[in-house]
């Protein structure tokens, strides 16, 4: 798993918050959440945007660059 999938699914277990209302406030699939949290497929650049802002972080955090959200 990457550091990005791992990050997401902490981010969204730390808040308490399932799958879908992730997915759902990023308007994509509940799917296409789910393998971002598999690290199956990345997001875009616009999708990793849309990431850091609704958890409150950097897309530095979010792809592992540093540990400091």
């Amino acid at each position: 798993m990457s550091e990005f999938s791992e990050h997401v699914k902490l981010l969204r277990k730390q808040q308490k918050l399932v799958q879908s209302t992730v997915a759902e406030a990023l308007s994509i699939s509940l799917r296409q959440y789910q393998r971002y949290e598999k690290g199956e497929q990345e997001p875009t650049i616009q999708g990793l945007i849309l990431l850091a802002d609704f958890f409150g972080v950097s897309i530095d955090y979010l792809v592992g660059r540093t540990d400091q959200p």
